[in-house]
C-alpha cells in the first residue's frame, strides 16, 4: 500500500469512527442517567390554546390550506401546499420573519401546525407548543428517558392529542392544549430482547389507530409496524418487518433463526389512502448479509429476505398484509427501498389507477397499483450502475457484475452507501404530475469483502469497506435537485451544484419549489425550468422537512438548521475527501447553532 493510500486510509478511519460514534448517539445507544423529567411547563392561558379545535378524520383527509397536520401535509406524503401569497413574483422579498433556538445534537423534526399553534418535537424528548405567528412559547413537555435520545421526524395530531415517539420506544399521548400527559405505552421486546430498537419516524393516524414504525439496526428479530388505540393507548396489533419462519414469507431466510434476522428497519412515516383503507410502509434491507449471500438451494427455501427492501400494504385496523411488493431481493449493498410512499392518480396507459411511488438510494422510482400492488412502471433518475434491465411486466430487476460484492477485487458501485437519494423527502405537485427530488451524485469503492479495516467495514456482516468515490464522468457537482414529469416517465429539468441537498423538497401552487443544501443554504426555485429565483444562508445545516403554513392571512416557510444528522456529515466528509481544504466550500460556514428558522414575505 502507498503512502498517499496510507494517508486516505487513516482519514477514512478516523472519519468512519466518527460516523459510527454518531450514528450510537443518534440511535439512542450511548444511555445517560435517568433523569425525572416528565413534566409540563404552560406559560399561561393563551386564547390560541383554548380556541385549538379538534382535528378529525375530515381534516387529516384534506388538510386545511393553512394548516401543517401531518408528516409531509397529507395523507399521501406528497410534501406540497396550495398556499400560493409566495409565489414566483413574490419570492424575492422572502426575509427571516423570526428565530427561535434549539436544543443541540442530530435531529429531523418535522413542525406541526393547527389554528396557529406549531407543535415541535426537538430534542431530549422535548414537546413545545408555540405561537405559530412569533415563536412565543405556550407550553412545553419533556419526557423522563433512560436512553440518550436519537434523532426523530416529528409527531401526529388528532382530536385533541398530540402523539409522541419518545426514546425509550415509547409511545405517549399529549393534550394539545395543556401538553398533559393523557397516556403513555412502553412497547414490548420481550421476544427478541430490546437492544437497538428506536423510533425514528413521526406515527401515522389512521382508522383510530396510532401507527407507528420501529427501526431495528442490527436488534435480534428486526423491525415492526404496530398500531396503538388511540384513545386507550394499548396496542391492538404488530406486524413483524422480517417475516417470522412460520409466517408468510419465512421461508425466505436461507432457513435463518429469528434472532440472526435483524434490519427490515421502518425509519420514515407511512402513507394512507383512507378509500382503499390502506397504510403503505418502506421496509429496509438487513445488515446481517453474509448468511444470505449464496441460496443454500434446499426447495421451498430462498434468500430473498422479506419483507426487506418491500412495499407493504396493511390494513390499519387489524394490521392484515394485503399485499406486498420487494423491489429488490437480498440486497447485499444497503441501499434501502425505506424512503416515503406517495400516493396519487395517474394515467398509466390510458387508465386511471391509484399509484404508490417510490425510489430507493439508487433513485429508481417504481410506480405500483395502491389496491393490489401490481407493478406498472420504472423511472431510473441515472444515479445508479447496479441495474442493468428491468421487467416490463413484473419489475423484477437484473443486476450487473457489480450487484453484490466478492473476495477478490474492489467494485465501483453507484450510488454510495447513503445513497443518490436518502431521507430528503420528493415533494409531488399533483396539479402538474412534477416531482421534484434532492440527490447525491456519489459512487463508492466497494470491496473486497473479509476485511477488518476500512469505512463502514462493519456495518455488513460480509464485512466490507466503503469508500466514498466521484462518479467517473463527474464535473465537481455532487448536489442535483431532479425534476420528473410523471405524466411521460422523462425528466424535466435539474439544478446542479457542489454541495449536496441536505432537505427534503417543498413545493407550493405559488410555482416555487425550496430546498435547503449542505453549505446553509435555503433556495427557492421556479419549479417550471428550475431557475433559482431566491436564496438565503440560513446560519447553519437545513437537514429537516421545510414546511409552510399561513397564520392571519400571511404565509410562512419553516425549516429547521444546526441538527445534524449522520447523513449531512457523511457528505460533508466526503466533500473534504474530494475537494481538499482548499477548494472546500464549507469552511467559511457561519454555524450559529440549532434553531427553528421562520421566514415570510416583508
Amino acid at each position: 500500500m502507498n503512502k498517499a493510500r496510507s494517508v486516505l486510509f487513516g482519514k477514512l478511519k478516523m472519519r468512519a469512527l466518527f460516523a459510527l460514534l454518531l450514528s450510537l448517539y443518534s440511535y439512542g445507544l450511548l444511555a445517560q442517567p435517568s433523569i425525572d423529567l416528565s413534566q409540563t411547563e404552560q406559560q399561561s392561558v393563551s386564547p390560541l390554546l383554548s380556541g385549538l379545535s379538534p382535528v378529525t378524520e375530515a381534516m387529516l383527509a384534506a388538510p386545511p390550506s393553512e394548516d401543517w397536520l401531518i408528516w409531509r401535509r397529507d395523507h399521501h406524503s406528497l410534501g406540497y401546499s396550495p398556499l400560493d401569497q409566495i409565489n414566483r413574483e413574490t419570492v424575492s422579498q422572502l426575509q427571516e420573519s423570526w428565530r427561535r433556538p434549539l436544543q443541540v445534537g442530530p435531529n429531523m423534526a418535522t413542525p406541526l401546525v393547527h389554528d396557529g399553534v406549531m407543535f415541535l418535537l426537538d430534542r431530549e424528548d422535548t414537546v413545545l407548543a408555540l405561537d405559530a405567528s412569533n415563536g412565543n412559547q405556550l407550553w412545553s413537555y419533556q419526557h423522563d428517558t433512560a436512553r440518550r435520545p436519537g434523532l426523530k421526524m416529528g409527531l401526529a395530531i388528532y382530536g385533541d392529542k398530540l402523539l409522541v415517539p419518545t426514546s425509550g420506544t415509547r409511545l405517549i399521548a399529549l393534550n394539545t392544549s395543556t401538553g398533559e400527559l393523557a397516556w403513555e405505552h412502553k412497547i414490548d421486546f420481550t421476544d427478541v430482547g430490546e437492544t437497538s430498537q428506536s423510533l425514528r419516524g413521526a406515527p401515522l393516524v389512521a382508522g383510530g389507530q396510532v401507527i407507528q414504525g420501529v427501526t431495528a439496526s442490527s436488534a435480534a428479530g428486526g423491525g415492526l409496524i404496530l398500531a396503538i388505540d388511540i384513545d386507550t393507548g394499548e396496542e391492538t396489533w404488530r406486524f413483524h418487518t422480517t417475516a417470522r419462519p412460520s409466517e408468510f414469507g419465512g421461508n425466505t431466510w436461507n432457513e435463518m433463526s429469528v434472532a440472526e434476522r435483524s434490519g427490515g428497519s421502518v425509519w420514515l412515516p407511512g402513507s394512507y389512502d383512507a378509500e382503499l383503507d390502506l397504510v403503505y410502509f418502506g421496509v429496509a434491507p438487513t445488515y446481517n448479509t453474509k448468511p444470505l449471500y449464496d441460496d443454500i438451494e434446499t426447495p421451498g427455501i430462498s434468500n430473498d429476505a422479506l419483507f426487506t427492501n418491500s412495499t407493504v400494504a396493511l390494513r390499519p385496523s387489524t394490521g392484515e398484509l394485503v399485499w406486498h411488493y420487494q423491489h429488490i431481493a437480498n440486497d447485499q449493498w444497503d441501499l434501502d427501498w425505506a424512503y416515503e410512499r406517495q400516493l396519487l392518480s395517474l394515467d398509466v396507459d390510458g387508465v386511471m389507477r391509484k399509484v404508490v411511488l417510490t425510489a430507493g438510494k439508487m433513485a429508481l422510482y417504481d410506480a405500483l397499483d395502491a389496491a393490489t400492488g401490481e407493478y406498472l412502471f420504472s423511472i431510473d433518475l441515472g444515479a445508479q450502475n447496479l441495474v442493468e434491465s428491468i421487467d416490463p411486466e413484473t419489475g423484477i430487476k437484473a443486476l450487473s457484475a457489480n450487484g453484490r460484492p466478492n473476495a477478490e477485487i474492489s467494485l465501483l458501485v453507484c450510488p454510495y452507501a447513503i445513497g443518490g437519494r436518502n431521507w430528503p423527502s420528493a415533494s409531488l405537485n399533483t396539479e402538474s404530475s412534477m416531482l421534484f427530488l434532492p440527490l447525491s451524485e456519489f459512487c463508492m469503492l466497494a470491496g473486497p469483502t473479509g476485511q477488518t479495516e476500512g469505512p463502514y467495514v462493519n456495518l455488513l456482516s460480509t464485512n466490507t469497506p466503503l469508500y466514498p468515490a466521484q462518479k467517473p464522468d463527474s464535473d465537481g457537482k455532487f448536489g442535483r435537485l431532479q425534476a420528473v414529469d410523471l405524466e411521460t416517465r422523462e425528466l424535466s429539468w435539474s439544478f446542479r451544484e457542489v454541495n449536496p441537498p441536505t432537505s427534503a423538497a417543498l413545493s407550493t401552487a405559488g410555482g416555487v419549489v425550496f430546498l435547503g443544501s449542505l453549505d446553509q443554504s435555503f433556495k427557492a426555485f421556479d419549479d417550471r425550468n428550475g431557475e433559482v429565483l431566491w436564496q438565503t444562508d440560513l446560519g447553519d445545516v437545513p437537514a429537516a422537512f421545510p414546511i409552510t403554513y399561513s397564520v392571519e392571512g400571511k404565509q410562512h416557510i419553516a425549516v429547521i438548521v444546526g441538527q445534524p444528522t449522520l447523513h449531512a456529515n457523511l457528505l460533508m466528509g466526503a466533500l473534504y475527501e474530494f475537494l481538499g481544504v482548499e477548494q472546500n466550500p464549507l469552511l467559511e460556514l457561519s454555524q450559529t447553532g440549532p434553531a427553528l428558522v421562520v421566514l415570510a414575505l416583508e
